[in-house]
């Protein structure tokens, strides 16, 4: 019992920690809420007072001159705006007949046909059912009660009611006001404090996450900022095109309500087009704001958006789009306009502690499988089609050798991990072979067009004027995948022109090694694949090495590799008695070892 306690603690511990956290969010709100506008709004100050603080202005003057100059162009925006607002609500009573006789175009004759015949049917009904008593013949008249009402109490709650109305808002601007003068004048005692916090032995990291969050902040509220200033301008400026009044006006309240995502665009929509199908005698005026509305859109959250704001924050869109719903039910739409910011601050967080990665895996941009982890992903959906068009993504414009080495061969790794695990069927591992075999015998006759720079390491081949006299013994030591990533290894020796024979262990018999005895300058190579390459290689490497003392030996351990403690001496010294020359890991490496070997032969024998 008490075993089966300490598994499950850390389980329920994380999701703990969680709730409590989300609790604290939420009903701490009415504080964090102030506190977070205030960090937002210090973070797209702060570099307009550091650059007044480069020129020597005291930080004093540069925090009051960058505030004053901040919040008073706030409030003037949001007093014309106000004003505007107010004079457009007094005039549209005006055209309401104009919109009712839109709103009677709009009924087709076939809709009005529809309504005479539901017309009909039901006077029709009301003919054919009995008429019944009225409900104030059923129902004796029932004595409502009078309830006394002291006039002067609700007068006093009402008036206490507006109060509130306006004192709490403007309470919380006064907050936020506070909080961000304050954050601006003492950044470093708030950076020290946090440091604290993390305690000396997380000083790196903690300054490393402040900085990258600062940053990060900072320069999506810049491109926030002008991005919505371009759109509000263009959206005004069409708007004034098309011949909508207080275009000026719908411009900037487009660019304002773009701050509040998701809702303030469709807000920043839905009031020139009201006051448009007001004004109008056509339809005309409002199709086309609805027009020049998704053309915007369009190119800002498609193009210019996704450019900006995903290599600025490292959040995905989706990422986006769902932290903007968990914040907006969690603040409100407060929430909303700071899910950003909030989520940036999570990512950085889940980049630099090691125990919330989770969340930079979950919300950033650059969580993407590697080329070798979707091949195989693919292939475990049994979709040959998507699998082949990774393998053909990977390889324009590289080698062969890097496709085998990066992808194939991993991916080959993967399946016999996951086959001898006993997670794999074996429907899905035949699958995999016969796609793998197929991909392999497809690209016998691959081109691939060489690099200028291009070095031995990367692009091993030789002149095609040198004979085929170096013959090249693969041995593959077990299963299918030995073969496979064998068979990728004489594909390439081929390639480069090598003479190659493939075996299997199996096949190498006493006698076939006694007959190479006589080719000293014949080499073997043994291919292995990982979980059981080394123990299978170093026995048949034993073998091979007690027949053939004088021919050099090669053992390829795939996807392996070396101990960084270890000398290339000393990985050879664990084959025992039956050590080969040269241990590789890649194919690269072999192909390098193999053509330099050759190049050596070719030398010896031209000079006799």
């Amino acid at each position: 019992m008490s075993r089966a306690r300490t598994t499950e603690i850390p389980r329920v511990e994380p999701l703990l920690v969680l709730a409590v956290i989300v609790l604290i969010l939420y009903f701490a709100r009415e504080l964090l809420i102030p506190l977070t506008f205030a960090l937002t709004l210090s973070f797209l100050l702060a570099p307009a007072v550091s650059r007044l603080e480069t020129r020597r202005v005291p930080r004093v003057l540069a925090v009051a001159l960058i505030g004053i100059l901040a919040f008073l162009s706030i409030f003037s925006i949001g007093y014309v705006v106000a004003r505007q607002l107010l004079n457009v609500a007094r005039t549209l009573p005006a055209y309401r007949l104009n919109i009712q006789q839109k709103m009677a175009t709009v009924h087709s004759p076939a809709e009005q046909s529809l309504e005479k015949a539901f017309t009909a049917v039901e006077d029709i009904s009301g003919d054919i059912t009995p008429s019944s008593p009225t409900p104030l013949a059923q129902s004796p008249v029932q004595v409502q009660p009078v309830r006394v009402i002291d006039p002067d109490r609700t007068q006093l709650q009402t008036t206490t009611e507006l109060l509130m109305r306006f004192l709490r808002p403007i309470g919380t601007v006064g907050v936020v006001i506070v909080f961000t003068i304050y954050l601006l004048m003492k950044r470093e005692d708030l950076r020290h404090r946090i440091l604290l916090l993390a305690g000396m032995g997380r000083i790196n990291l903690m300054t490393q996450a402040l900085q990258e969050a600062a940053t990060r902040i900072s320069q999506y509220l810049l491109f926030q900022l002008a991005v919505n200033a371009a759109y509000g301008f263009l959206f005004g400026g069409g708007l004034y095109l098309i011949g909508v009044p207080n275009a000026f006006l719908w411009g900037v309240l487009a660019g304002i309500l773009r701050i509040v995502p998701y809702v303030g665009t469709a807000t920043s929509l839905a009031l020139p087009l009201i006051v448009s199908v007001a004004i109008s005698t056509t339809w005309w005026p409002p199709i086309l704001i609805l027009c020049l509305f998704l053309a915007l859109e369009l190119s800002a959250t498609n193009f210019v958006e996704p450019w900006l704001y995903s290599t600025r924050t490292g959040i995905s869109s989706l990422a986006l789009l769902a932290m903007a719903i968990f914040w907006a039910l969690l603040w409100g739409w407060p929430g909303l306009i700071l899910s950003t910011p909030l989520t940036v601050c999570i990512v950085v967080m889940g980049r630099h502690v090691p125990q919330l990665s989770f969340l930079h895996t979950l919300l950033g941009t650059d969580a993407e499988l590697s080329a070798e982890a979707l091949f195989y992903e693919r292939l475990l959906a049994m979709d040959q089609r998507e699998a082949r068009a990774v393998a053909n993504r990977f390889l324009d414009g590289k080698p062969l050798v890097e496709l085998y080495d990066s992808v194939l061969i991993p991916a080959l790794a993967l399946v016999e991990q996951d086959r001898h695990q006993g997670n794999l069927d074996d429907k899905r591992s035949d699958f995999f072979f016969l796609t793998i075999g197929e991909i392999v015998a497809e690209l016998t006759d691959y081109h691939q067009k060489e690099p200028a720079n291009a070095t031995p390491a990367t692009a091993p081949r030789l002149s095609r004027t040198i004979e085929k006299e170096f013959a090249v013994i693969c041995i593959s030591v077990s299963d299918q995948a030995d073969e496979l990533t064998t068979l990728m290894l004489v594909q390439l020796m081929e390639r480069a022109s090598h003479q190659t024979l493939l075996l299997s262990a199996a096949s190498v018999s006493s006698e076939i090694l006694d007959s190479l005895a006589s080719e000293p300058d014949t080499v073997v190579f043994i291919s292995a694949l990982p979980p059981f390459a080394f123990s299978q290689a170093r026995a048949i490497c034993q073998r091979v090495r007690s027949h053939l003392p004088n021919n050099r030996i090669v053992v390829g351990l795939w996807n392996t590799a070396n101990d960084p403690d270890q000398t290339a001496e000393q990985s050879i010294e664990r084959f025992g008695s039956g050590k080969p020359n040269v241990v590789v890991n890649t194919l690269a490496q072999a192909l390098h070892q193999i053509t330099h070997w050759h190049h050596q032969h070719h030398s010896q024998y031209m000079r006799f």
